[in-house]
């Protein structure tokens, strides 16, 4: 099957199997998280064999049961910007706690970051309506320091595909595309495709991540490379398929205006 062929990726052999791989992971929970299961080196480790650029340390935001407390959000400088050669992006799966626009992580904490992504959790957030889901999303972006909604393809919180899609577009923001999410989300299998066509049509930028929670599986995003293809979704809109239009992206950002 064709692949998108990125200049800054490398095909990973793995026996048999052949993987292309993004230059930055997005999404990587650390043993932080709770119920993760490796340190921001092995992730660092395992972005470095992939031949990757860059590595977002996204743990979950403290209202998730197990979470860290909300002063790892804003210690996260002691990690430093670069380890072992791989950039390493200080980041947040906040948890959107309501349908007002409610997260579990403060501006305070926020701005510190340099990349944040807004997530429903059934733990967090109990599922509601189509409406209640479109406006929590809808409010949530408002959030000048939420850059991206994260694995909303989930079964549990349908919503207005097209009018937050193009919110997204309005407000410069990002869709997550979760290689993760046909697997611990039933249901979004069927429901990204239609996703990713809205935010073709809209020029929507995305990002593919595998929402890692065990660092070997850092890069394995086989099935969102596959499905966006298919959508026909053009690869100059993935925002992470190089370290340097990544981190553009990230420089136009509010917190980095100040």
């Amino acid at each position: 099957m064709k692949r998108f062929k990125f200049e800054t990726k490398d095909k990973i052999h793995n026996k048999k199997e052949e993987r292309m791989v993004t230059a930055v992971e997005t999404h990587y929970h650390t043993i932080a998280s709770g119920h993760a299961y490796s340190t921001v080196l092995e992730g660092v480790m395992y972005a470095k064999k992939y031949g990757m650029k860059g590595l977002a340390v996204t743990d979950h935001g403290p209202a998730m049961p197990g979470a860290p407390h909300i002063w790892h959000f804003g210690n996260q400088s002691a990690i430093g910007k670069e380890v072992d050669g791989i950039r390493i992006f200080r980041g947040a799966e906040a948890n959107i706690m309501d349908y007002d626009g409610g997260l579990d992580i403060t501006e305070e904490f926020l701005k510190k970051l340099d990349w944040v992504i807004a997530s429903y959790h059934v733990g967090c957030c109990p599922p509601s309506s189509v409406e209640d889901h479109t406006r929590g999303y809808l409010k949530v972006l408002e959030n000048p320091y939420v850059d991206a909604l994260g694995h909303s393809g989930n079964d549990d919180y349908v919503y207005d595909y097209e009018t937050v899609v193009r919110e997204v577009k309005r407000l410069g923001k990002v869709m997550e595309i979760n290689n993760h999410s046909p697997i611990g989300r039933p249901g979004s299998g069927e429901r990204c495709p239609v996703i990713a066509r809205l935010c073709a049509r809209y020029e929507v930028p995305v990002v593919i991540s595998t929402d890692a929670h065990f660092a070997a599986k850092i890069g394995q995003a086989d099935w969102a490379f596959e499905m966006l293809e298919s959508v026909g979704y053009p690869k100059e809109l993935i925002l992470n398929r190089d370290l340097e239009t990544f981190e553009r992206y990230l420089a136009g950002r509010p917190r980095m205006q100040k």
